[in-house]
């Protein structure tokens, strides 16, 4: 397909990243789409990494000069003198690259987490707590079996204990009825139907599963009832697929809140191998004052590669967090102003349309807010950006390895 042509042309770019490639597609903003900005985005974690490590290399000269001595000491700087060489050579290659960068910093990025979104985030344990019901132990033959075997189902949770009367900070404070105490304002635990969408990007450095020290990789996913394989798309013979694949499922919470994305090894005879597969409790995002349904992108845009995603407009999703949050605001006022709180921030009013027409708005304005939520007195809090996360895929055959 037209898309997966795109995808393969894209992937040179982002392995390659050749210089004229990227002068060549710099102009034409049709060009562009989500994989662009995944690949900038990659190359800017890849810089910071970069500049991490070299900052890291310089103190550990510094420390070895400092410390040697005697002719082992020289002996050691030839060989240093060396690496630094190395360094020179890769630290001057890297200054042509940046001019560049600078013009085509007009694509938007979004943040690679490489590692798990809860662990950035306390689990999004920020009001519920999870803990595991077990089923005892009733024979002998129970003594070896695994925690997990045992798990029947989970309780989820928040205990507060306070003294009576509240003491006049917290009541102040929490602005509550005190007989309610910190209980008011949280969702009822009614059922509600969500649609899930899942977007996996790629899969890096699988275990193999081939004799060929290679696999076949495809996904599967689960969610409640829903059981998907999607065994007609294996990628063959690699462990570093581009999967670029989204799925969407409908589902019921409570009943249905642990999703498991596994990548599966596709085998023309016998049973397909599970490489390794990774659980996402999507009822603690959901619930979550940090908001991880959907991250909040950079900027507010209505139409190209960058368009919103959201089912709600930055200005609604700013209302409903002041509402909740018994916050005063958000007023907007002339010259591109919103006040929140007792904090007043400023932006851009305008927003252009596919034909280049110009509209006011408050959306630019409520996006900035949004993107410093954290520093609201009170209610504030870091709310979760336009992302990628990076999951470890695990293996219950081989407890504890990253597959």
């Amino acid at each position: 397909t037209e898309e997966e042509k795109e995808k393969k042309k894209k992937k040179k770019k982002g392995g390659g990243g050749g210089g004229e490639e990227a002068e060549e597609e710099e102009p034409d903003e049709s060009m562009l789409d989500w994989w662009s900005k995944y690949f900038a985005s990659i190359e800017t974690m890849k810089e910071q990494l970069r500049q991490q490590e070299a900052a890291a290399a310089e103190a550990e000269e510094k420390e070895e000069l400092e410390i040697g001595e005697g002719s082992k000491a020289q002996a050691k700087h030839k060989d240093k003198s060396k690496a630094p060489k190395d360094d020179k050579k890769k630290k001057q290659q890297l200054p042509p690259e940046l001019p560049e960068k600078k013009n085509k910093q007009k694509i938007d990025e979004l943040k690679v987490f490489n590692k798990e979104l809860e662990s950035e985030f306390d689990n999004f344990e920020d009001w519920l707590h999870t803990f595991n019901l077990l089923r005892g132990k009733i024979g002998d033959n129970d003594d070896n079996a695994t925690e997990e075997e045992r798990i029947v189902g989970r309780f989820k949770g928040s205990m507060c204990v306070y003294k009576v009367p509240l003491p006049e900070d917290i009541t102040k404070e929490a602005g509550y009825d005190p007989t309610f105490g910190m209980f008011q304002g949280i969702p009822s635990n009614d059922p509600i139907n969500v649609l899930v969408r899942v977007y996996i990007v790629r899969a890096t450095d699988l275990h193999p599963a081939d004799i060929n020290g290679k696999a076949d990789p495809y996904i599967a996913i689960k969610l409640g009832k829903t059981d998907i394989k999607d065994k007609e798309n294996y990628i063959s013979k690699q462990l570093n697929p581009v999967f670029g694949k989204s799925f969407d499922i409908e589902a019921t919470f409570p009943m249905e809140s642990m999703l498991t994305v596994a990548v599966y090894d596709w085998d023309l005879v016998g049973t397909d191998d599970l490489i390794g597969e990774t659980k996402i409790d999507l009822e603690n995002r959901y619930y979550s004052k940090h908001r991880a349904t959907c991250g909040v992108s950079q900027t507010y845009s209505i139409h190209g590669y960058n368009a919103w995603r959201d089912p709600m407009k930055p200005s609604q999703i700013l209302s409903k967090l002041c509402k909740e949050g018994k916050v005063d605001g958000p007023h907007f006022g002339p010259g591109g102003r919103v006040k929140v709180a007792n904090r007043v921030f400023t932006g851009p009013t305008e927003i252009e349309d596919e034909n280049g027409q110009k509209k006011p708005t408050d959306e630019h304005l409520a996006l900035t807010v949004l993107r410093h939520w954290e520093d609201i007195p009170r209610a504030g809090c870091q709310l979760v950006p336009e992302h990628v996360e990076t999951r470890p895929l695990l293996n219950p055959d081989k407890p504890g390895i990253e597959q």
